[in-house]
């Protein structure tokens, strides 16, 4: 007998009907009508099951921060950044891990179940270092949480920047991250990215750096990540957040870098809400989007993927762990707006994301994890447009968060008395 199994589901990929059956918290069959005896039988009743959302780009040890201890008041980058320094001697191991829970807690209702996220490594404490690992430890259960090793303050600008990135990878962090552009010199943030991709290269570890997030358009170092990972064979395996520049690039110089990140296997994270609000800072009008080149990227064959970066913390005072949020706004930002970029946005937040973070038994098909939420929508494009309500969110065949089916009543004299904001209900 089937531990559950969800009848009448509509999947990403447009089948409309299936069955999905779930043993020993695994997918053991995805086939149109199954008739099968479970412990536990769910209508989908039409709406849309799909694989948990991921963020490939988040802030952990910052969120639900906001107002600590102060407000960044004018909501720039740069003071978002002397916020966190000024935050960081008040932090203590126990606030911070409360904060990241509390958060994990709304992941969890969004169905957002895989996260990676960034945590400083600057101080010599490592003091977040420790309360993430310790938050990694006690969600396990029910996300994934990676962890990236970011020097928020330059590897080579910082004294003992690289030591104390060491001293996190010793520790149990997952990634090597880096922050080239935020280096003294465009040299010492080159020969950061050359630095940290060999120290991968010898650990056998993902990179995942904060790249050229800037307007200029002179901040290139997505073409020494590039280059790094096609020498030290890392295809694959390296990853560019943010590339914010390439929006202020010429166009010219943009042909030829896309082919190159394209052949080093270099994956990118655009981070919508947060790219448009702290770009694009110093323009009057015409004033620039800041994101990345999002469509163009994706037509080059390049992995592409959207983070949420900042949940009410130093750099952004909003946001609620929503990644169709995050998708709706990418979708604006890039117009993409198309059926098949809609549909991309969707899979930012999804499957791209997961391929990013190498996320293991990730998706609809047997052999996966039973870890999936059925939405408050009938496709992708509906769940982007109502951002859609998460009813059920199960992780590895246990059911982990529940939402009652959003329903408008109504009194109008002659009309319906409810509506669910679908056309033809």
């Amino acid at each position: 007998m089937l531990d559950l199994l969800v009848n009448n589901a509509s999947l990403p990929d447009g089948r409309t009907g299936m069955s999905v059956a779930v043993q020993a918290g695994r997918i053991t069959e995805v086939s149109p009508g199954l008739d099968a005896p479970a412990h536990e039988t769910i209508d989908a009743a039409g709406y849309l099951l799909s694989p948990p959302f991921v963020d490939a780009h988040f802030h952990m040890d910052a969120t639900l921060s906001y107002g600590l201890p102060r407000v960044n008041a004018s909501g720039t980058l740069l003071e978002g950044i002397a916020l966190w320094g000024e935050l960081k001697p008040l932090l203590t191991a126990d606030a911070l891990i409360e904060r990241a829970l509390a958060y994990c807690d709304w992941a969890v209702a969004r169905g957002l179940l895989a996260i990676r996220s960034h945590v400083d490594t600057s101080d010599p404490s490592l003091l977040p270092v420790e309360a993430l690992l310790e938050v990694r430890r006690r969600v396990a259960p029910y996300i994934d949480l990676q962890l990236v090793a970011f020097p928020q303050d330059g590897v080579l600008r910082s004294k003992g920047g690289l030591e104390n990135l060491k001293r996190a990878l010793d520790m149990g962090v997952d990634v090597v991250g880096g922050i080239p552009h935020f280096e003294r010199t465009m040299l010492d943030g080159a020969a950061s990215v050359r630095l940290l991709c060999e120290l991968a290269a010898e650990r056998g570890l993902l990179v995942d750096m904060h790249c050229d997030e800037s307007d200029d358009p002179l901040s290139r170092h997505i073409e020494t990540l590039a280059f790094e990972a096609q020498r030290l064979g890392l295809q694959g395996r390296v990853n560019g957040s943010h590339c914010t520049s390439m929006h202020s690039m010429d166009n010219y110089y943009v042909s030829k870098l896309l082919p190159l990140i394209a052949e080093s296997g270099v994956s990118v994270i655009a981070n919508p809400l947060i790219n448009i609000t702290l770009q694009g800072r110093h323009d009057t009008y015409p004033k620039r989007r800041g994101m990345t080149r999002v469509p163009e990227l994706m037509a080059a064959g390049v992995n592409v993927a959207f983070g949420h970066d900042c949940v009410m913390d130093p750099w952004y005072g909003m946001g609620s762990g929503d990644m169709l949020e995050v998708a709706h706004m990418g979708l604006h930002v890039a117009q993409m707006t198309s059926q098949q970029g809609i549909r991309a946005c969707f899979d930012a937040v999804t499957v791209n994301a997961a391929k990013v973070m190498h996320l293991e038994g990730y998706g609809l098909q047997a052999g996966c994890d039973a870890s999936f939420v059925l939405l408050q929508a009938r496709d992708t494009v509906e769940a982007i447009r109502l951002r859609a309500n998460r009813l059920k969110v199960w992780r590895k065949g246990m059911l982990v968060a529940e939402t009652p089916e959003v329903v408008a009543r109504l009194e109008l004299p002659g009309r319906a008395s409810e509506t669910r904001f679908m056309p033809f209900q």
